[in-house]
């Protein structure tokens, strides 16, 4: 399994602005739920933290392969979120790894407790 994360700092005067930009970002990559073929998990969080060295939005998605997540950077829905998104954001940091060995013993506990 590959895990891709992804990190923006959004454009925007005020901090309203560089929210309502967040959001945008949120809604636009949670609609790609369900659309990817290969992708495990999505997920958009928000920063609150507001300090200076924050990045403003975090994309965490989970999948297949490799070859998954190399399928999903030409998809046709990834290509639309893209445009739709545009120069919206002013920096952009990912990160790709392999996450089969990397289970944790908390995410195993809440498999196991969910399971129970």
């Amino acid at each position: 399994m590959i895990r891709h994360i992804v990190m923006w700092r959004v454009r925007g005067d005020t901090p309203a602005e560089r929210l309502a930009a967040s959001n945008l970002v949120k809604t636009s990559f949670e609609g790609l739920r369900g659309r990817i073929p290969g992708m495990r998990h999505l997920e958009v969080g928000l920063d609150h933290s507001q300090v200076d060295y924050a990045c403003d939005a975090v994309l965490v998605t989970e999948f297949d392969s490799q070859e998954a997540l190399e399928a999903y950077a030409s998809h046709p829905e990834h290509l639309r979120v893209r445009n739709e998104l545009g120069d919206l954001r002013t920096a952009r940091f990912q990160v790709d790894y392999h996450a089969d060995a990397e289970l944790s013993s908390e995410r195993a506990a809440e498999y196991l407790h969910a399971k129970a």
